[in-house]
């Protein structure tokens, strides 16, 4: 089973709409999956040879950190389309508050 089977399995149970959404977005996943691997191929620090105490970030370290980011944030939209909503996010006092607040009117 490859890895969009994987997704799609954990994803989506049945046909639905959320299966429809969510397929582009596994799409999108495995996109940067692979850009990552190929990131994590290149150096991500630059060191002045003539003074190593000098080092800088490389446009690969930044490119790495936009892409990892960017893929933490599809990850977290694709367990919400599945409906698999975080303990914390559900019982979070803000959202408590507002519940308790739209009860009272």
């Amino acid at each position: 089973m490859d890895r969009k089977e994987e997704l799609k399995k954990i994803i989506c149970k049945e046909h639905s709409e959320n299966e429809i959404k969510a397929l582009q977005l596994i799409d999108e996943i495995l996109f940067m999956e692979e850009q990552l691997i190929e990131l994590k191929k290149l150096p991500f620090i630059s060191v002045n040879p003539k003074n190593p105490l000098q080092q800088k970030s490389t446009a690969a370290a930044k490119l790495y950190k936009e892409i990892l980011q960017q893929y933490n944030n599809s990850l977290k939209l694709l367990f919400r389309l599945a409906g698999d909503m975080g303990e914390s996010e559900e019982d979070s006092p803000l959202r408590k508050w507002v519940k308790a607040r739209k009860d009272v009117n």
